[in-house]
């Protein structure tokens, strides 16, 4: 029974790409119901007085995954392994003819944001879609998915995949996608620092998206000599990942931390972050509320406990609890 998923603990196929379009009910398309959650406080998000400082960086080094792509490991390697309520997060490069095969999830949501180019999805629903640069997919695996994620057309396509946790009591809900359109991500700008919302609230505009796992997720790009400071509520787990260009974080004198980085943020009410440097910065600041729950992990799924993984193994193996259409199905 185990071996029928070793091979795929063992491709490490530990993320996936996205989905732009909904498949059958219960899981539905922001695109036509809009589901608005206030996560954050009505404080002023640029008024804190605690300054988070960074207590770790971590260099996000590249590794093969799926079938011939690659991907620079943020979260979820040895240096650091989670931060709760996060698994793992990728940057990831494919081209032709690799990508990301067959493969399943239970137990989590994966966050997937488009940098460049484009990711064909298919899932054993029958549902297909592309989604493109800028575009965002939230999928709440839940129970049970079965899908593959390959490069829509020639070059290299590129983006960020994030894996939250979902608490004990949701891991076995039905699944369901959001989805934000480029043009649909709500944005902001002030005084040479722009925003993108893709979850929680920033310079007075809140992301449409509804987070289970209540969640913080920005994308900001500061030109040359700007700076933002943006409110955390105190009791969640904050990193940032720099895209491009290299940020001061924490206080005003700390040395600038180069592109490729993670900067685990430790204790406090919010982040200032400065562009010193003479060319722009982009990186994304990602905060969320801990589950403090026990996390077993076996690849592709994550559940609470032994006896859960080895049931979701059998799930899998028998087409069951959640994995019935998989039986008969592969992506074509």
């Amino acid at each position: 029974m185990r071996a029928a998923v070793t091979a795929i603990a063992n491709h490490r196929i530990l993320f996936l790409l996205p989905v732009l379009q909904s498949f059958q009910k219960p899981i539905t398309s922001i695109r036509n119901r809009i589901i608005v959650r206030n996560i954050m406080s009505e404080t002023d998000p640029t008024s804190f007085t605690r300054p988070r400082l960074v207590t770790k960086k971590v260099l996000a080094k590249h590794q093969r995954e799926g079938d011939g792509a690659v991907v620079r490991r943020c979260i979820g390697r040895s240096e650091l392994k989670s931060l709760d309520p996060f698994l793992m997060m990728d940057d990831f490069s494919v081209s032709p003819p690799a990508g990301f095969p067959d493969h399943p999830h239970r137990g989590f949501e994966t966050v997937t944001y488009m940098i460049q180019g484009g990711i064909t999805h298919q899932d054993f629903a029958g549902h297909k879609g592309t989604i493109h640069t800028g575009d965002v997919q939230w999928m709440t695996a839940g129970r049970g998915i079965i899908h593959s994620e390959m490069p829509a057309g020639e070059g290299v396509h590129k983006g960020l995949q994030l894996w939250i946790n979902l608490s004990s009591q949701d891991k076995m809900i039905e699944p369901r996608y959001q989805e934000l359109l480029s043009e649909d991500i709500p944005s902001a700008e002030q005084d040479g620092a722009e925003v993108r919302v893709i979850a929680g609230e920033s310079m007075g505009v809140r992301s449409p998206v509804y987070t289970r796992t209540p969640t913080l997720y920005l994308d900001f790009s500061l030109r040359p000599r700007a700076e933002v400071h943006q409110h955390i509520p105190e009791s969640w787990n904050a990193f940032a990942y720099i895209i491009e260009g290299e940020g001061v974080f924490g206080y005003q004198n700390k040395t600038p931390i180069s592109a490729n980085h993670v900067v685990v943020l430790g204790p406090g009410d919010g982040a200032s972050v400065w562009n010193k440097s003479s060319k722009p910065l982009r990186f994304v600041l990602i905060a969320g509320q801990p589950l403090n729950e026990p996390v077993v992990q076996y690849g592709p799924f994550v559940m609470s406990t032994q006896a859960e993984i080895d049931q979701t193994i059998e799930d899998y193996h028998y087409s069951k609890n959640g994995f019935e259409l998989a039986k008969h199905w592969r992506s074509h």
